[in-house]
């Protein structure tokens, strides 16, 4: 298996890419288009379990404003053959106290790059 194809890690970064200007700019359908569109994607996000894109779709449609606004770092995209990779970053809330944390798992379907799985968390304090 090849690891980070330049070609695939290009196509993921920029998916990637995309995502985080949708979500910056609450583009909600943008958003939903990049997750996979079935029953078996996940979110895992701070105070949220949604399993399936329609939990999905629900929570950001619900969600007032969009995202708060951030900045991110640390990111790490790395992809594993052709047809599946990882991003993970950390991030910066405008005024938050603590950083947080991204991962996605990504999937190439015929649509293009999908979200498969994600999860979203805040560092505390403890272990």
């Amino acid at each position: 298996m090849e690891i980070n194809n330049p070609e695939v890690l290009a196509e993921v970064k920029e998916a990637f890419a995309q995502y985080e200007k949708a979500l910056m700019h609450n583009d909600i359908a943008a958003l939903n288009a990049l997750f996979w569109n079935a029953p078996l994607v996940i979110r895992f996000g701070p105070g949220q379990n949604l399993y399936g894109i329609e939990a999905i779709a629900a929570f950001r449609s619900a969600r007032v404003g969009g995202s708060p606004k951030r900045i991110l770092f640390n990111t790490v995209i790395t992809s594993f053959g052709r047809d599946f990779a990882t991003a993970n970053t950390e991030f910066q809330r405008e005024g938050a106290p603590v950083p947080g944390r991204q991962s996605q798992s990504w999937i190439r379907l015929p649509e293009g790059w999908r979200i498969a799985a994600a999860h979203v968390s805040l560092l505390g304090e403890g272990n």
